[in-house]
């Protein structure tokens, strides 16, 4: 295999990625780091718009080129119908970050089917919808290509009231595995990145105990940040991880150096 520079190894000049849930949070600084890599992006939502536009239109700003579809991940017709219209606008898929997902609270022994179904549709029935999609294109190119699914640190580390979200989760992690194996013949990767408590506006005010409580836990002292998350992502889907499928990232602080006992 040619060995690449490595001042070029987070280069994705020529790439297009795809970012589900890139409207809002975690997922609107993946579309930008990918952005600044060079990378044609495809900032997907179900609801937000407005963030998704915004998002697009600050890509565009900087030179790089960005295209805002809006898609519900839970329904197979709409997600071929995201990838179709990737592809048709800017000529190819090489990067898809399964990023949409839902985390409401929700007591077990008073949660719905529909509150269940809801989470259980949204973060892991999305992500083999996308997925299937994804690498159905990046087969016919004949080109390889990289997913990424955004976890998270309570598909091993269970969270109250949040019994939905710790499962999906979990189910995300095997699929990342299973599809790794599936996939890896045809030259694509397909990796998982775990984000333990990321900072967002308002977190202080809104969870001050679970704050407080998180800080102290981490030995690094501090929550993550968008692009803390948005970097593991890059990594994973550039070549500088070209050796690597299968795998699941932390991102955490450090939290799950903790003992449980």
């Amino acid at each position: 295999m040619e060995s690449i520079p490595p001042h070029q190894l987070l280069d994705f000049r020529g790439k297009v990625v795809l970012v589900t849930g890139a409207g809002r949070g975690i997922g609107t600084g993946i579309a930008l780091r990918f952005a600044q890599a060079g990378a044609a992006v495809v900032v997907s939502y179900r609801t937000s718009e407005a963030g998704a536009r915004a998002v697009t239109e600050t890509i565009r700003a900087s030179g790089a080129q960005a295209l805002a579809l809006q898609a519900d991940v839970r329904v197979k017709s709409e997600v071929d119908a995201l990838i179709a219209r990737a592809v048709q606008e800017l000529g190819r898929l090489d990067v898809l970050v399964n990023n949409a997902g839902t985390d409401p609270l929700a007591p077990l022994l008073e949660m719905t089917e529909a509150q269940w179904d809801e989470v259980i549709d949204t973060n892991l029935r999305g992500v083999h919808l996308c997925t299937q999609a994804a690498a159905a294109q990046m087969i016919h190119q004949a080109a390889g290509g990289a997913i990424v699914n955004i976890a998270s640190i309570e598909a091993e580390n269970p969270a109250h009231q949040h019994s939905h979200y710790d499962a999906s989760k979990a189910g995300v992690l095997m699929h990342t595995r299973a599809a790794a194996r599936e996939l890896g013949p045809y030259g694509i990767r397909v990796n998982a990145v775990s984000p333990g408590v990321i900072w967002s506006e308002g977190i202080e005010e809104s969870w001050p105990s679970g704050v407080s409580r998180y800080l102290k836990a981490a030995p690094l002292g501090r929550l993550g940040t968008f692009e803390d998350v948005a970097d593991a992502c890059l990594f994973l889907a550039s070549p500088a991880a070209r050796w690597i499928t299968g795998a699941n990232l932390v991102v955490d602080g450090g939290v799950m150096t903790n003992t449980v006992y």
